[in-house]
């Protein structure tokens, strides 16, 4: 048991959209991402998933409307609701997600943003 620091661990990777796993809590994965730009409209049939904003501010879109996600906020998506996480002017966002290890990247869709492993760091 260790203590983890977010930001050194932001710090090991420049991708963005492609999820680094930096701890496991019984069948659920915390991870960090950085992200730019607009992800893929998908949903997780049977999974939800927690964001939570490190730096900057996330645009989580979904069908019907837009929420804004600030620095130290979070949101929910429940499963089987469609979102696509986007960010804008460029920025780059850094996050913590929180969800179970069965959850795929983007659901049922395949784009070449698409990650099917994500590495520990």
């Amino acid at each position: 048991m260790k203590s983890i620091n977010l930001n050194e661990k932001h710090a090991t990777f420049r991708e963005h959209w492609h999820p680094h796993q930096i701890a496991v809590v019984d069948d659920m994965q915390v991870l960090l991402a950085k992200v730019q730009g607009a992800f893929v409209w998908h949903d997780h049939k049977n999974e939800d998933e927690l964001f939570q904003v490190l730096k900057g501010t996330l645009y989580m879109q979904f069908r019907v409307r837009t929420e804004t996600v600030r620095e130290g906020e979070i949101i929910v998506v429940p499963k089987g609701v469609e979102h696509c996480p986007t960010t804008k002017n460029g920025e780059e966002v850094h996050l913590l997600l929180f969800e179970k290890l069965s959850t795929a990247h983007t659901g049922d869709v395949d784009h070449q943003l698409t990650q099917t492993r994500y590495p520990k760091i």
